[in-house]
């Protein structure tokens, strides 16, 4: 029992440490990353950063755990609340925010960076995976549709990567009218083409 607030407060370290390595991943890049930069951005000293993570690739496979289990849990609470046509809409905004905020920014930096360095991409290729598999059941529960159904399949995973392509593009410039635009089409073909939809 006497250790408990030591406890509580290494865990709070870790979780600042981990919150403040997803900030640097999205904000620095992979390259600037490193256990010292984390650390001061944390707040905490190069020593208990150490502690928890000895290494910056402890760091990093500590973040990517916590990447994931933070979009997941974006995927497990999504809801849209409106009904008929509107829904359809709804539902692609929030697919869309899937794809966007700084956990996406950091994990698009760790995507970069697994691309030349196998060891990394090992570690984020069964995570993204998931994740993937997560927001195809999402997309398909929400949009209400069929997956049996010939080509509902097939356009489930055409609006995920119309909406991570929006997430892309969205990072260098504020593209919110285009998109916007984009998906209220989007919307009204999905109305269309989909049976068993609202």
């Amino acid at each position: 029992m006497i250790r408990r607030p030591q406890q509580d407060r290494s865990r709070a370290t870790r979780r600042r440490l981990l919150a403040a390595a997803i900030e640097c991943l999205a904000e620095l890049g992979w390259s600037g990353t490193t256990v010292v930069v984390v650390a001061e951005r944390a707040g905490v000293s190069r020593g208990a950063a150490q502690h928890h993570f000895p290494t910056r690739e402890s760091l990093v496979a500590g973040a990517i755990e916590e990447m994931s289990g933070l979009r997941a849990a974006g995927i497990d609470t999504s809801t849209p609340q409106a009904d008929g046509k509107r829904r359809t809409h709804d539902v692609l905004d929030m697919l869309f925010s899937l794809y966007s905020g700084p956990v996406f920014r950091a994990a698009l930096q760790l995507w970069i960076a697994a691309a030349a360095d196998e060891a990394l991409r090992a570690q984020i290729a069964p995570l993204e995976a998931q994740l993937g598999r997560q927001a195809h059941r999402l997309a398909v529960d929400l949009l209400r549709v069929d997956e049996s159904e010939p080509g509902v399949r097939e356009t489930v995973q055409a609006t995920l990567d119309l909406v991570r392509g929006l997430g892309l593009a969205d990072l260098l410039t504020d593209d919110a009218k285009r998109r916007a635009r984009v998906l209220r089409q989007w919307a009204k073909t999905l109305d269309l083409i989909l049976p068993g939809g609202d």
